[in-house]
């Protein structure tokens, strides 16, 4: 069942290839560029710039010139420098998870950019996940590189989930929310996505830079409280907080978004349908259950392995799928693992000498701060470490799940793939 639920994994990231989907979404004929149900004559624009920001930067901005033969321009800020960059663009290594200062010489020359188009001029913006990180410049030019450091390391230690954690971040951001779009106003615009949120939450994407917001100022006030963050956050940021200074994002009826359009050309859906199909034909009966996005890991498990025991009851072998993200609360100083890594051996000490494998990756290639992209863990795993003196509750409560997984074989490492459509749960039971 390992090999089956590997198999399944490595499936789902070929048939999510960048190039795939935007030409099962993109067709470039005669000069003309249908996209997102809406028809573009190249022609007749005087400029076509490009701005590309996130994981799948440099993939989605090179299956987009193998795509359309136009003469274009932009910006590529991704996480790792590509093994050959494309000429006529500028390119800027973002920080992921956190930003540097790479990530904010990308967001001033990206406003830059997007503030100097003439009318006349054709935007594409290709924005996939980590780009919140990767490129950014915050509203407040006082505020620095560290105090936005800061800022999201409260954030992604609050254990909120991502659609919150992106609503500050919209609103602390020059360049979030939709104020990427505001900025190039004179341009018609379409935003090609790869998302990485849940499909109600497009806007959540990279922090939606070219999206209308549908949050506001109040609910991030709400998010602080919830979460007693201010007590978290550097001085600056909590001053803002504290004295109500957060400034409104650009809404759906703004003047901005009126030769705006959008569409969405990969997502965590076709991931889970890739799955499905693998372990329908290999005979296992499948179901999906994506109820527990966002919840906390340990429920999760528990909620995704009664699933499972269920549906075995009911018909052998089964597999259940689950797509998006499970939330971790780690401590101040967490050790090296992730949130799939977490998951998973949580769901190890679960089905310890049962016949249950559970594969927990993201298709991004990273999990965390470690090297890996998730585990894969069975009901040997728990026997497996201990032969190795191994003491699982500690690595689990330390949140240092990577250095025992490893040692017993169940991490799954594949590098950085350029790609970033959520996590993919196989739970498999014969």
């Amino acid at each position: 069942m390992r090999q089956i639920a590997r198999a399944a994994f490595d499936h789902a990231l070929r048939e999510c290839s960048i190039e795939r989907a935007l030409r099962r979404n993109l067709r470039c004929d005669s000069g003309q560029l249908y996209a997102g149900g809406k028809c573009y004559h190249l022609a007749s624009f005087d400029r076509i710039a490009v701005v590309s920001i996130g994981k799948a930067g440099q993939s989605m901005a090179e299956a987009l010139l193998r795509i359309v033969p136009a003469q274009m321009e932009g910006i590529i800020a991704c996480p790792t420098e590509p093994s050959s960059r494309l000429p006529g663009f500028r390119y800027f290594m973002g920080g992921h998870p956190m930003p540097n200062e790479e990530s904010l010489r990308a967001g001033d020359a990206i406003l830059e950019l997007l503030r100097g188009l003439p009318e006349g001029s054709l935007l594409l913006f290709l924005v996939s996940g980590g780009a919140s990180a990767i490129a950014e410049q915050p509203i407040d030019l006082s505020l620095t590189l560290s105090d936005i450091i800061g800022t999201n390391r409260a954030l992604v230690h609050s254990g909120a989930p991502i659609a919150e954690i992106n609503t500050i971040r919209k609103h602390l951001s020059a360049i979030k929310g939709g104020r990427m779009a505001k900025a190039a106003k004179s341009a018609v615009q379409l935003s090609l996505l790869v998302s990485d949120v849940p499909d109600n939450a497009m806007d959540a994407l990279a922090s939606g830079p070219t999206l209308p917001d549908s949050t506001t100022i109040a609910d991030c006030y709400a998010i602080a409280e919830r979460y007693s963050l201010l007590p978290h956050l550097p001085e600056r940021v909590r001053q803002v907080f504290e004295n109500k200074c957060l400034q409104e994002t650009p809404k759906p009826r703004d003047p901005e978004f009126r030769n705006s359009s959008y569409a969405t050309v990969l997502s965590n859906r076709t991931a889970l349908a890739a799955v499905r199909e693998q372990m329908s034909s290999r005979g296992f009966r499948v179901d999906i259950d994506n109820s527990c996005d966002d919840w906390d890991y340990q429920p999760a498990a528990d909620h995704l392995l009664t699933k499972l025991r269920d549906l075995r009851e009911r018909d052998s072998p089964a597999c259940i799928i689950s797509g998006g993200e499970v939330t971790v609360k780690a401590g101040a100083n967490p050790g090296v693992g992730g949130r799939n890594q977490q998951f998973a051996l949580d769901c190890a000490q679960k089905i310890a000498g049962e016949n249950i494998t559970v594969l927990s990756a993201g298709t991004d290639g990273i999990d965390g701060n470690s090297p890996a992209a998730g585990a894969i863990v069975d009901g040997t795993t728990i026997s497996r470490a201990a032969e190795h003196g191994l003491a699982v509750s500690d690595a689990l409560l330390r949140f240092d799940t990577f250095p025992l997984l490893h040692a017993v074989g169940d991490t799954i490492v594949i590098g950085p793939t350029g790609n970033n459509i959520r996590d993919l749960r196989i739970l498999l039971a014969y």
